[in-house]
């Protein structure tokens, strides 16, 4: 088990680098000042990414619209990820680069937040709905890793998770992702 235990220290060293992050941390804050400001004003937050970070996508949308930490109303996310249907027909009639982006113009509207995910940060069709997004006065937040990537230069903030593996880099990216939604509950709806 001395591969098992290599990996568990292993990403303990990334989440310490990651807590460890102040301009990270910076950039964490004010994602989730952005999304509670679509949310009080009546917008919301879409998520999406292919494979492992279309899982992420669901799941965070999940703890939005559901709860986290406490019951409370439920908060306004969709996962693009999800609708077979609209999936499989937009890669039919469009291809696989607009999947996302189709779905961005036909339900986004200017306030919302786009967050999308790409562990590498360059997959065409995260990068196709974040251009759009932009265009259409739609927020935009990245996650991915610490390798150079386009994903940067189209969003308005980026969580770089502090590696360039994609194992660590999805690590951080759910646990960035659970803090963004801790966060966003406690900000709009504080316990009693």
């Amino acid at each position: 088990m001395k591969n098992a235990e290599e990996a568990i220290r292993g990403s303990a060293r990334v989440l310490n680098a990651m807590a460890d992050d102040e301009a990270l941390l910076a950039v964490l804050a004010q994602a989730v000042a952005r999304c509670v400001d679509s949310l009080r004003a009546g917008g919301k937050i879409l998520f999406m990414g292919n494979g492992g970070s279309a899982a992420d996508a669901q799941h965070l949308a999940g703890e939005l619209v559901s709860r986290f930490e406490f019951d409370r109303p439920a908060l306004a996310a969709i996962a693009l990820t999800t609708d077979t249907s609209i999936l499989t027909a937009i890669g039919n009639d469009y291809g696989y680069e607009q999947l996302f982006c189709r779905q961005v113009q036909a339900l986004g509207r200017p306030g919302d937040v786009l967050l999308g995910i790409s562990t590498s940060g360059n997959s065409p069709n995260v990068i196709k709905a974040l251009l759009a997004a932009k265009e259409l006065g739609i927020h935009t937040i990245g996650m991915t890793g610490n390798n150079p990537s386009r994903i940067v230069e189209c969003t308005d903030l980026c969580l770089r998770a502090p590696s360039p593996h994609t194992p660590l880099i999805q690590q951080c990216h759910i646990t960035l992702g659970h803090i963004l939604c801790r966060e966003i509950e406690l900000e709009m709806f504080r316990p009693e």
